[in-house]
């Protein structure tokens, strides 16, 4: 008897919310955060966050729960360009439940599809999520 690999459909209402935060017109940092509702096996809408550092942001998420945030940063070039990446990041803290961290894993790739992302990275202790890491991670995608 082995346990099948749960993949989540993404709430329908979160897929409009995505594509808006996609084409935001705001300049500061801004953070989706989603969950996954176990009962409907559906991807929804946790926390929205305006205005908020990776380090503040670390400090909303769940220390034992996974978490699927798309964030959009602020990046300052070390030649003065200012960009905007959207970054998909995979919170699977160590000490989750294995059948909560399958559930999440099996449905990270279908979300990315969906909200169309190319800057996914993944953190296995909240507190990994720093500005420095972020920009040490978004330095790859020069």
């Amino acid at each position: 008897m082995s346990e099948s690999l749960v993949v989540c459909d993404v709430d329908e209402d979160l897929v409009k919310k995505l594509r808006q935060f996609r084409f935001r017109k705001e300049t500061n940092n801004a953070a989706i955060v989603m969950k996954i509702d176990k009962d409907r096996q559906l991807v929804i809408l946790d926390e929205e966050h305006e205005d908020i550092s990776p380090d503040d942001l670390k400090d909303e998420l769940p220390e034992r729960q996974p978490r699927f945030i798309v964030y959009s940063y602020k990046y300052q070039h070390d030649d003065g360009r200012v960009s905007y990446p959207l970054c998909f990041i995979f919170s699977s803290p160590v000490g989750c439940r294995p059948e909560q961290q399958m559930m999440y894993a099996g449905s990270k790739n279908k979300l990315v599809q969906t909200v169309e992302l190319t800057k996914v990275f993944e953190i296995r202790n909240t507190e990994d999520l720093t500005e420095e890491w972020l920009r040490e991670k978004l330095g790859f995608f020069r």
